[in-house]
Order: C-alpha cells, then structure tokens, then sequence
C-alpha cells in the first residue's frame, strides 16, 4: 500500500503593488483573488475602489498557477481540500512574507485591509486574524468566513465587510447569514451588503468597501 507524504520546499510567488498617486499611503489593501483568477484581476477590483488612489494596494496571487482550458490564460487557485491543513499553513506564511517584503522595502509601516472574492475570501480572514501587523479589517465578496477560525481568532479584527449577490449560487444565504452571526458574535464591527447580481465584484460593492474605509476611525489608521 502506499503512504502519502508531504514535504515542504521553497515556491516562488507573484504579487502586484501599486504605490499612492500622491504622498503617503494611509493604509495598505491587500487583495486576494478568487478561483482559477490572477492577481492582475483582483488589482482592477481594488483600483475600483473609490479613493483606491491614496493607498497601497497590493494584490496577491495564489501558489498554485494553471492554464484556463480554453484559453490558455494563467490563472490560479489558493488551495484544495488535499493537504488542507498544510495549504493553509503555506498560503497563511506566504501573504505574510508578502506582506513584510513590500512595507519594508518601501519603508512604511501602515494598518492593512484584507480584500478577499471568492476563495481568496477564506485566505483574507485567515492571513488577517494571523497577522503581527496592525489590520483595520477585511472586504469580504462572494465567499465564507473559514470554519476553523475561533471566536478569538475573528474577534483581533476591528471592522469587516460581507457582501453577496441576491443570485449567487457559490455562496448561499444561509452561509452568508451565519457568517454574519459568528462575526457579531466575536464583536467584529460589522457592515453587510446584499446586492442585485451573482458571484461578481461590482461598483455597488466598491462604493461600500469605501464606506467601511471611512468608517474606520482616524486614529487607528493613524496610529
């Protein structure tokens, strides 16, 4: 019979950022993106959010790079259920050496904002709750709040948005409900959005990403 194994080994990933149009930033937005996408589309959703200009955005891409069948494009996915526990751990270590490598190497230290779709909604919460950085919230689009994440491990978050599409299919009402109770439960300030769509990123959910960010008091963005 044979016996799985698992052994870690060095990967090389790709990230996008892009740098305030004007000063300094007042916070960073770290994307990540949803399945079979890059993290080229998730920049385009953070751009598209209003005043995206006086931030740091940086858009991650998931580990594991494949060909869309039709077209040839390369996507990606963060993880699947085999190894899960592994995945995770890698994909956790990996936002935040992503994370660390752009704020030093550009020599700011600013709160973060985790902005998730789809899959990349799982990756958001679990690389906010574990993060040694200072995090205002996450933007939570078409995806559900990881299950092994506790009470404590929600609750390091100050504020969060969960948005969902009236005809989204991938994430129900019932997961989009109970991912609001467990969030008020850990005491998340919390900001939730149902939409006229499906499993889409779209202007109305922009326009409430940007009313999280200025919801967000000034003294902790500031600190």
């Amino acid at each position: 019979m044979a016996i799985a194994h698992t052994i870690p080994v060095a990967v090389h990933g790709r990230y996008l950022i892009e740098c305030p149009t004007h000063g300094m930033p007042v916070g960073a937005l770290v994307g990540c993106h949803g399945y079979a996408e890059s993290a080229d589309v998730q920049m385009e959703r953070l751009r598209a959010i209003p005043d995206a200009g006086k931030w740091l955005l940086v858009s991650i891409q998931g580990l594991h790079r494949f060909y869309r069948a039709k077209t040839g494009e390369v996507v990606a996915s963060w993880m699947t259920r085999q190894d899960r526990e592994s995945a995770i751990a890698d994909n956790v270590a990996y936002v935040s050496a992503v994370v660390d490598e752009v704020l030093k190497g550009l020599k700011v230290d600013v709160p973060l904002l985790y902005a998730g779709f789809s899959q990349g909604v799982a990756m958001a919460f679990r690389a906010a709750c574990a993060s040694h950085r200072r995090v205002m919230g996450v933007v939570a689009v078409g995806g559900d709040v990881p299950p092994e994440l506790s009470a404590e491990d929600l609750g390091r978050l100050p504020a969060a948005l969960v948005a969902r599409g009236a005809r989204d299919a991938a994430y129900t009402l019932e997961q989009w409900h109970a991912d609001e109770a467990r969030l008020r439960a850990a005491g998340v300030r919390l900001r939730t959005l149902s939409f006229d769509g499906s499993h889409e990123w779209n202007d109305e959910v922009s326009r409430e990403a940007a009313a999280l960010l200025r919801s967000i008091p000034s003294e902790f963005r500031a600190r």
